[in-house]
C-alpha cells in the first residue's frame, strides 16, 4: 500500500486535504473521483532520494515560468515529429536546465514506464505543475491533440511570463527609488545633521521651527536607531509571514484590487487569466464546469476564485455563463456583455481568446504609462525631500554665517 495526500475540491467548491492508503495513484483518483471530489494535487507520500532533498533545500522545490515554457515548447516540438512520450522524455531529462524540472522529468518517465498516463504523473508534482496545466494535459490525451496543447501551454506562460514581469518591474522601480530616498534621508539626519546641529548649540544660534524638527529627529534617531531598526526589520519579517497565511493572503489580495492605479491594473491582469484559462479550456473539450473549477483553482487570487466558484454554482442552476458573472462588480459590464454575445452565437472560445488579448493590451499599456509617471514624480519627490532637509539646515547656517560678519 502507498499513501497519497490530496488536495480536491466538492462540487459546491469546498476545499478538502487528506491522505488516502490505496495500491497506486490509479486507485487514489478512482477512490477520490467516486466520493464526487474533484481532483486539484495528488502526490504521493514517499522518501526523497538525498540529492533531490538538498536541491529542495538549497535551491527550492518551484520551477520558473521561462523553464517550463521551453520544456513545453520542447515536447510540443517532439510531439509533433511523431516521437513517442517515453523517447521523449528521456530526451528532455537530458535537455532541462532547471535541476528541480530535471528531478521532475526522471519522476514522471518512471511513471509513465509504469503505465502511468502523463496527465497524471504530472499531477503528483504540483509544486511544478498546476492544475490547469495538469488538466489541459489530460484534456489534449482525450482528444488526441497533445501536440496542440503542450503548443497552447508554452504559447499561454510565455503570455503569462512577459505580463507578470511587466507588472513586476512596474513595481520595482518605485521601491528603489523609495528605497534610495529613505537611505539618503537617513544618512543625512544621522551624518550630517549632528555635526551642524552643534554647531547651532554652540554658538546660541536661534533655529526656526522646521529646524527644530529636522535636529530632534536627528537625536531620536541616533538614540533610538538601532532599535527602529529592529522593530522595522520585524514588522517586515511579520507581514511576509502573515500574508503566507489564508487569512493573510486574502486580505492581501483584497488589498490589491483597491489600491489606487495598480487596482485597476491587476483587475485586469486578473481578468485577462480568467478570459485566457477559459478560452483554452473549453477549445481543448473540458466542459464548462469543470472548466471555470480549474479556472478559479489557478487564478492566485482569493477574490476572483471566490466569483468565479459562486457563478459555478449559480450556472449549475441554470444560469448562463454571462448572466450569472453580471451580477459581481469584480467582473466589468463589457466582459458580460461579450461572454453574453459568444454564448448566442456558439462562438464563446473565440470571445473569451479576443477578451484575453483586450485586457492584455490594456495592462501593457497601463504598465508603460505607469513606469513613465513614475520615474519623473519620484524624482521630484526625492529631490523635494533632500532639498527640504538641506535647506532646514543651510537657512540657519547662512544666519549664523552673516551675524559672524
Amino acid at each position: 500500500m502507498s499513501q497519497f495526500n490530496y488536495k480536491a475540491r466538492t462540487p459546491e467548491g469546498e476545499v478538502r486535504e487528506g491522505v488516502i492508503d490505496v495500491v497506486n495513484a490509479d486507485a487514489a483518483t478512482d477512490s477520490l473521483q467516486k466520493s464526487g471530489l474533484i481532483i486539484v494535487s495528488l502526490q504521493e507520500v514517499k522518501k526523497q532520494r538525498s540529492g533531490g532533498s538538498l536541491l529542495r533545500f538549497f535551491g527550492g522545490n518551484s520551477v520558473k515560468a521561462r523553464d517550463l515554457a521551453i520544456f513545453s515548447r520542447q515536447i510540443a516540438t517532439l510531439f509533433d515529429a511523431r516521437v513517442p512520450v517515453i523517447r521523449a522524455l528521456k530526451t528532455l531529462v537530458v535537455e532541462a536546465q532547471s535541476p528541480v524540472l530535471q528531478e521532475t522529468i526522471s519522476d514522471i518517465l518512471d511513471d509513465v514506464s509504469g503505465g502511468s498516463s502523463l496527465s497524471l504523473s504530472m499531477s503528483k508534482h504540483p509544486n511544478v505543475f498546476s492544475y490547469f496545466y495538469v488538466s489541459m494535459v489530460r484534456a489534449g490525451e482525450e482528444s488526441g491533440k497533445l501536440q496542440e496543447v503542450f503548443s497552447y501551454l508554452a504559447d499561454y506562460l510565455e503570455r503569462s511570463y512577459e505580463i507578470g514581469g511587466k507588472i513586476k518591474n512596474a513595481l520595482i522601480y518605485p521601491a528603489f527609488i523609495l528605497g534610495v530616498f529613505i537611505l539618503v534621508i537617513v544618512l543625512m539626519l544621522v551624518v550630517v545633521v549632528p555635526k551642524l546641529s552643534s554647531i547651532f548649540i554652540e554658538t546660541n544660534t536661534p533655529v526656526p521651527f522646521y529646524t527644530q524638527i529636522v535636529m530632534q529627529s536627528s537625536a531620536f534617531l541616533r538614540s533610538y536607531g538601532i532599535f527602529v531598526l529592529i522593530v522595522a526589520t520585524g514588522g517586515v519579517i511579520f507581514l511576509l509571514q502573515y500574508i503566507r497565511t489564508p487569512r493573510g493572503k486574502e486580505l492581501l489580495d483584497v488589498i490589491k484590487l483597491k489600491v489606487p492605479v495598480f487596482g485597476n491594473l491587476f483587475q485586469k491582469f486578473y481578468l485577462s487569466r480568467i478570459a485566457d484559462n477559459l478560452a483554452s479550456l473549453i477549445n481543448s473539450g473540458v466542459p464548462i464546469i469543470r472548466a471555470l473549477q480549474v479556472t478559479a483553482s489557478v487564478l492566485d487570487n482569493k477574490v476572483y476564485e471566490e466569483v468565479i466558484l459562486d457563478a459555478t454554482r449559480s450556472i449549475k442552476s441554470g444560469n448562463t455563463i454571462g448572466a450569472a458573472l453580471e451580477q459581481y462588480e469584480e467582473i466589468p459590464p463589457l466582459m458580460t456583455q461579450m461572454i453574453r454575445i459568444g454564448e448566442d452565437s456558439g462562438r464563446l472560445d473565440f470571445i473569451l481568446n479576443a477578451l484575453a488579448r483586450f485586457y492584455k493590451r490594456d495592462v501593457d499599456n497601463m504598465v508603460a504609462g505607469i513606469v513613465s509617471l513614475i520615474e519623473p514624480a519620484l524624482i521630484v519627490l526625492l529631490g523635494g525631500g533632500v532639498g527640504i532637509l538641506v535647506a532646514s539646515i543651510l537657512i540657519p547656517l547662512y544666519s549664523l554665517s552673516t551675524s559672524i560678519q
